[in-house]
Parts: structure tokens; C-alpha cells; sequence
């Protein structure tokens, strides 16, 4: 497994706990409403848990536009040189 597919399943996992969903439930299609639980509340938590399990900091700019799981994993590839 090659360093962009572990941050995809990092990212995943992260996104099942934190929705409390099966992960099999994540794909790397799914976006913000997808869920009923990946509402305003919810993208919060996984903006914070990100922030928290990858060392980085996002910027209010970058919150609304990490809304799909796809959207994530491109910028925490982009931030931590994956």
C-alpha cells in the first residue's frame, strides 16, 4: 500500500468514527450531506479531529471547501507531502 492510500484510509477511518458508521460506509465519493450525520455540526467534528490526528491547521477558507472525502485526502496530501 502506497503513502496516498494510507492517508485515504486514514481519512476514512477517521471519518467512520466520527460519524459512527461502518467504514465500508466512506468512499472516496462521498461529500458533505451524503450522511445525515456530515452536517454543519458534523463536518466541525472532522475538521477538528483532522486538525488533532494530522498535525495541521485549517483555515476557515479551507473548511468550506473540504467537503468531500476526495477533497480532504487532496489536501492533506498537498500539506503533509504525500
Amino acid at each position: 500500500m502506497n503513502e496516498k492510500d494510507k492517508l485515504t484510509e486514514r481519512v476514512r477511518s477517521l471519518l467512520a468514527e466520527a460519524f459512527d458508521v461502518p467504514v465500508e460506509e466512506i468512499s472516496t465519493e462521498l461529500a458533505f450531506g451524503d450522511l445525515p450525520q456530515w452536517d454543519s455540526l458534523g463536518h466541525m467534528e472532522v475538521m477538528v479531529r483532522l486538525e488533532e490526528q494530522f498535525g495541521v491547521e485549517i483555515s476557515a477558507e479551507t473548511i468550506a471547501e473540504l467537503i468531500s472525502v476526495d477533497a480532504i485526502c487532496s489536501y492533506l496530501e498537498a500539506r503533509l507531502h504525500v
